[in-house]
């Protein structure tokens, strides 16, 4: 044979290796073919092609690998039973550009299925292969490599911590001061994901001055920059009240709230939940947030959206209700409560249902003034049909008897209460006798008209056990009223049981 027909042979055989990784690279990018790769042990066939010689068969097999281990966890597993990783990490900083992209790609898509599988990338040195990725003069190598570990940490707070000890967080920070709009989004959401475990992986973040670049991008054009950007944000105000006042001073606001009207609806949820965990921890950051006209943005946002992203302004809305009575008056006297009512009565999830059910609960336990208010809003009767729903999850049956029982033990407004002598179950009906004997003995329209209105009737009617609260409650009631006046009303019940029980009498 001679050396042309030798080279020849090679040729052919170079080409065969290509056009084989580039197959399977296509095939593996159809989920319905992906289980015959499988089966067909496609796995071993490419594991070789990691070390070929020749640069774009050792890129395409690892592109294909990759493909097949985001496919799901079994085939991921098959990468690391394969003894694959370590040969992708120890190829991973020899090689050029292209190599790095689909090498780091394969480890995002190992890591992102489970603890266990990220683990596995963490003991074969992965991590910091990937860290030294971060300093690649190629944007594209940064993103990548960004993007893996972002999958490892947000696992949990050890693999979060394994991230942050192999030095990533600092040189993340650096990317998201880079130009590269992509590149800008998965470093922030990687901050976002160190950030989200535990106060102190989140003190790390701001040690490495993430803060300040964060808040410079809020009002970047870019939607899915914003998105990471607030989510992160979010994440580091969520644990303390010093890591939410570090955020605060990086004078977010009023900037933040720009957001609630973007046209994005994840830029708004994004924004209203950054501004939900800064609310909750002290009422002086409410108030902050009340001045700077947050209350009124997040109603607004409310209104001009629906389903989950309408959540965290909910949940904001009871955070800063819930602090003080100068702070739920702020959310009344800013309209909030009719959206509230509005998300109650037209959302179909109910962990929804529950959130504004327990905002409206934290609005009016204050006084009888924030009690009225609610009641007013005609809410009571529809919290408690949904309590005593047999098709209501268990939150919301927990969340809506809560809120009425907040509400219930503060108002005084008898016209709201009436309508729910006739419903309520004894659990709840003790609450309502109770603020009608509290008001009664001293208002007398009030006991004029409960007479003409039959609420005196319905209390009579009401069998309580004989020494028990409701039963105080409603001799105190009684007291407040003639003798003859309860003793006609109870034998007018009592003749019409009579009657009643005739009238089902069988004829003969």
């Amino acid at each position: 044979m001679s050396q042309r027909q030798v080279l020849q042979v090679f040729e052919q055989y170079q080409r065969a290796r290509t056009q084989f990784a580039q197959a399977v690279a296509e095939l593996a990018s159809r989920p319905q073919h992906v289980e015959t790769l499988q089966n067909a042990g496609v796995m071993a066939l490419l594991r070789p092609l990691l070390l070929d010689v020749v640069p774009t068969i050792q890129q395409t097999a690892a592109l294909a690998l990759g493909r097949l281990a985001n496919y799901n966890d079994d085939l991921a597993e098959a990468v690391v039973k394969g003894d694959i990783l370590p040969q992708l990490v120890c190829s991973l900083s020899e090689q050029n550009r292209f190599y790095k992209k689909a090498a780091a790609f394969v480890l995002r898509a190992v890591g992102k299925h489970s603890p266990q599988l990220a683990q596995a990338i963490v003991q074969c040195g992965g991590l910091e292969t990937l860290v030294i990725c971060l300093e690649d003069f190629d944007p594209g190598v940064k993103e990548a490599a960004a993007w893996a570990l972002g999958y490892i940490a947000r696992h949990n707070s050890e693999l979060s911590q394994a991230v942050v000890d192999a030095g990533a967080v600092p040189l993340l920070v650096l990317c998201i001061q880079e130009p590269e709009i992509a590149l800008k989004r998965i470093a922030a959401s990687t901050l976002s994901d160190i950030s989200k475990h535990s106060p102190e992986l989140a003190q790390t973040v701001v040690d490495a001055g993430a803060i300040a670049h964060l808040a410079q991008m809020i009002l970047n054009p870019d939607a899915k920059l914003k998105r990471q950007v607030l989510s992160a944000l979010s994440q580091i105000a969520k644990h303390s009240v010093d890591l939410a006042e570090l955020v605060v001073e990086a004078e977010i606001f009023p900037v933040v709230l720009t957001c609630l009207k973007d046209s994005d609806e994840y830029v708004k949820k994004n924004g209203a939940t950054l501004i939900r965990e800064i609310a909750k921890h002290t009422p002086e950051l409410s108030q902050l947030i009340v001045n700077a006209g947050g209350v009124a943005a997040v109603i607004d946002c409310i209104g001009s959206c629906r389903g989950t992203v309408r959540l965290p302004g909910i949940m904001m809305l009871g955070y800063v209700a819930a602090h003080s009575e100068n702070l739920s008056m702020a959310v009344i006297i800013s309209k909030g409560i009719p959206p509230l009512c509005t998300c109650l009565m037209e959302e179909n999830e109910d962990h929804i249902k529950a959130a504004a059910a327990w905002a409206l609960g934290q609005v009016g336990r204050h006084t009888p003034e924030h009690a009225r208010a609610v009641a007013v809003a005609n809410v009571l009767p529809t919290l408690l049909s949904m309590y005593m729903d047999t098709h209501s999850s268990e939150d919301l049956q927990v969340k809506t008897k809560k809120a009425l029982k907040n509400i219930l033990q503060k108002c005084t407004y008898l016209p709201a209460l009436e309508p729910l002598l006739h419903d309520a179950p004894p659990n709840i009906l003790k609450h309502i006798v109770g603020q009608f004997s509290k008001v009664l003995p001293h208002d007398s329209k009030a006991r004029r008209l409960f007479v003409t209105t039959g609420g005196l009737k319905k209390v009579q009617e009401i069998k309580a056990e004989p020494g028990s609260l409701l039963q105080e409650y409603i001799n105190t009631i009684n007291n407040c009223y003639p003798e003859e006046i309860v003793r006609g009303i109870y034998q007018r019940i009592a003749l019409s049981h009579l009657k009643k029980s005739i009238c089902r009498r069988p004829s003969f």
